[in-house]
């Protein structure tokens, strides 16, 4: 006779993630791609608008106050930081903040430096599993967000790079309001997976921390 596992709660298995996430340390900083350590962790990136909300996003999936540094003046952080996860001396993936993009008070040259360093870093880089694009929910897929899709959506295509998109501020939508983005974000995401799991879309809100259990679960099985 099989035996009959004990189904796993929601809530347990949201513990479980957040007490993952919750690991994550500082690893190092690098202005170029040529500076980032050769790994083969899982690398999930964070990227999004300056004003999105990524770095509070980051720092409320680890539950610290100050891992991902949220400057007054978005647009003005310009490296990739990286933090290893997982158990001390034994980490197993690792979370890559990238620089904001599309901030108006960033001279033209910053911009576009940074946008060629971004695009070879989806583009390019070996150990990346994983984006987490963060979108503000009351803008949805700005042309700069549509941009960035361009850049990996041959990798996620081949189900080489895994999605996820979060509608951040969700707090500040009605519940019709949120459906509404939810919908459109999907269908703005529809045509870019080799495989459904790959992509996917959820509401987030640091504020009230909706989402954060749900997005700790899915960034926690995309590591072997």
């Amino acid at each position: 006779m099989n035996a009959v596992l004990p189904e796993v709660s929601p809530a347990a298995l949201h513990k479980a993630a957040l007490a993952w996430t919750h690991t994550a340390r500082f690893l190092t900083t690098a202005s170029q791609l040529d500076q980032l350590p050769a790994t083969e962790l899982a690398e999930i990136a964070f990227v999004g608008r300056s004003n999105a909300g990524k770095s509070t996003a980051i720092n409320m999936l680890a539950q610290q106050k100050r891992l991902a540094f949220a400057s007054r003046t978005p647009g003005r952080t310009q490296h990739i930081n990286l933090f290893e996860v997982g158990p001390k001396g034994a980490p197993n993936a690792l979370f890559a903040d990238l620089p904001g993009y599309g901030y108006a008070a960033v001279e033209r040259a910053a911009k576009l430096r940074w946008q060629e360093v971004m695009a070879r870093y989806l583009e390019l880089r070996r150990s990346l599993s994983g984006v987490v694009l963060m979108v503000d929910s009351r803008l949805g897929f700005t042309d700069l967000d549509r941009q960035l899709l361009d850049f990996i959506t041959p990798r996620v295509a081949t189900g080489e790079v895994r999605l996820l998109a979060l509608l951040t501020k969700a707090d500040k939508l009605s519940r019709a309001e949120a459906q509404r983005a939810l919908h459109t974000a999907q269908e703005v995401l529809g045509e870019l997976a080799h495989e459904p799991a790959d992509v996917g879309v959820a509401l987030f809100s640091s504020l009230s921390r909706q989402g954060v259990g749900d997005v700790a679960q899915t960034l926690k099985a995309w590591v072997p």
